[in-house]
């Protein structure tokens, strides 16, 4: 009677790993476009489990041979968010305890160095006034060891002297992008990969498009300062970020660095 409710430890398995797999997939897709194609689909499927319940051949018939025949189109459209999600499963350093435990939302705040911002942007802000180029990118939960590789090793706490003197023009260590890892300047002189959309208007530069690059591949977040301009720049999940101030951007930053 009441066998409908009994669990075994496989059917609790089964169920942190779907979740688990849905939370990536979340993440993924989470601010583009993308996440209304799969909304799409998700309510195509639920249509086609009602009409199969109803014994409706013809329809559940028709929107079976869709669903079914439409993966490779998904693989298609989905073609570069595919290449992120493995992208960032292979790049996770799940050896690392500290770096697995940040893919645990509930256990972040307890296991994860805060970056300060606040001293990242006012360095940006100084350097803004001074129309100094500067390219940081924050890693988040993807590991970046295979772009520190390209660049100078450091291991300096970030500090906003530290950061100025970096990028500062006459600077040997201006020239690339800087990492950042819980709070701490890892690597200089980093090459990041270019994007090479057209969606990216002609006026942006190269250190526009790796900072937009690199955030294509990886969910690690760019500050990006213009060398023509002095325009503060911040990038994510491949596109721009709007704000209004940098109290705003703060705030974004914030949120998607917790």
């Amino acid at each position: 009677m009441f066998d409908f409710i009994e669990f075994s430890l496989l059917d609790v398995l089964d169920i942190l790993l779907v979740a688990t797999l849905l939370y990536y997939i979340y993440k993924l897709l989470k601010g583009t476009v993308a996440i209304n194609i799969v909304i799409g689909i998700a309510f195509i499927f639920l249509i086609w489990k009602i009409t199969q319940a109803l014994k409706m051949e013809m329809l559940s018939g028709i929107l079976g041979y869709l669903l079914s025949g439409g993966v490779i189109a998904l693989i298609i459209v989905f073609q570069q968010e595919i290449r992120k999600f493995l992208l960032m499963i292979g790049t996770t350093n799940f050896t690392n305890k500290r770096s697995f435990l940040k893919q645990l939302k509930f256990l972040q705040t307890e296991i994860n160095s805060e970056i300060d911002t606040d001293l990242i942007l006012d360095a940006c802000k100084k350097m803004s006034k001074s129309k100094t180029g500067a390219l940081i990118v924050v890693e988040r939960t993807n590991n970046l060891d295979f772009l520190i590789n390209t660049g100078d090793s450091m291991n300096a706490q970030v500090n906003k002297v530290i950061l100025e003197s970096i990028f500062y023009k006459n600077s040997p260590l201006h020239d690339g992008a800087i990492i950042i890892r819980d709070n701490y300047i890892v690597a200089t002189r980093v090459v990041l990969p270019i994007s090479d959309s057209a969606k990216i208007p002609a006026r942006f530069g190269l250190r526009h498009r790796a900072g937009i690059g690199i955030s294509e591949k990886t969910d690690a977040v760019c500050i990006l300062v213009s060398e023509e301009t002095g325009e503060i720049s911040y990038i994510k999940d491949g596109g721009f970020v709007l704000y209004e101030n940098l109290s705003e951007l703060n705030e974004k930053l914030k949120k998607d660095l917790m």
